[in-house]
């Protein structure tokens, strides 16, 4: 579980950052699921971006990647979502205590 402290952090390493997903039509689907996980195995920290098309609640999309994925919730600001999990490999962000 993450403090408020190491969020506010993890929000500010999000800031320049990209969305490298796209949620749309068809929701969270097991494929999604796993390509996330990798993405964040390698980068700890991603942005996922929903579509104006996507049927589901962006909190639900956010709940239904943070239970796929097994990773921390950061943020959910407008239309995109900021996960983070680390690395078991690759751990390049050191979080503050």
């Amino acid at each position: 579980m993450l403090t408020g402290k190491q969020k506010r952090f993890l929000r500010s390493k999000a800031h320049h950052l990209n969305p490298i997903f796209q949620v749309g039509k068809g929701g969270v689907n097991e494929n999604m699921s796993k390509q996330v996980e990798e993405a964040l195995e390698a980068r700890e920290l991603i942005k996922v971006s929903i579509l104006q098309n996507c049927d589901e609640d962006k909190d639900e999309v956010a709940a239904a990647l943070v239970t796929h994925t097994k990773a921390e919730l950061v943020q959910v600001i407008g239309h995109t979502i900021v996960l983070y999990k680390e690395s078991k490999e690759n751990k390049a962000i050191v979080l503050p205590s």
